[in-house]
């Protein structure tokens, strides 16, 4: 036996494979890490933040700053009325088979062209009485910081070097 034919030869598939694992290791590692890292600085609030978050309700600053607000309402005889939501979240459902022309020109301004497309809006009062109008083809509703943050990273993009680039790609420049 000649040592040409006693030498193995991997396919290509599994090395890049093995690759691949290795790759995945490394990145699950570096994220636990991370994960660490957050927590410890999220943990070491300081007092003073959350003081200032129990005397001026309107400034978030803590994650139970509404618990401490309610509560403190609670002990001086009222209740605590958390501010309403700034911002909207729109998305298009229906088609435009029959719609008014007035209806169809509100969908365009809100940058609602097609089914299934949307869109955050500032909550005014010119914003709501478009919804009105649209009400039947659109919904709506006030999006949490974890939803709008996950839509960003998931649909959303931004430009760099005049190319539009999804935020939720990994990419190195």
């Amino acid at each position: 036996m000649s040592m040409e034919e006693a030498k193995v030869v991997i396919p290509e598939s599994v090395l890049k494979n093995r690759k691949r694992k290795a790759h995945r290791a490394l990145a699950k590692k570096q994220e636990r890490e991370n994960r660490e890292l957050i927590f410890t600085r999220a943990s070491s609030t300081p007092s003073s933040t959350r003081h200032r978050c129990a005397t001026r309700p309107d400034v978030v600053f803590w994650p139970f700053c509404n618990l401490f607000c309610a509560r403190e309402g609670r002990m001086k005889g009222g209740f605590y009325v958390s501010p309403e939501a700034k911002l909207l979240f729109i998305i298009r459902l229906r088609r435009i088979n029959a719609m008014h022309p007035k209806t169809r020109k509100i969908l365009q301004l809100l940058r609602l062209r097609q089914t299934i497309n949307s869109v955050f809006l500032k909550v005014n009062k010119a914003t709501m009485n478009m919804l009105q109008t649209v009400e039947p083809y659109v919904t709506c509703g006030y999006p949490n910081l974890k939803i709008v943050r996950e839509l960003i990273y998931k649909r959303g993009y931004g430009k760099l070097n005049k190319q539009r680039i999804p935020f939720g790609r990994q990419f190195n420049h």
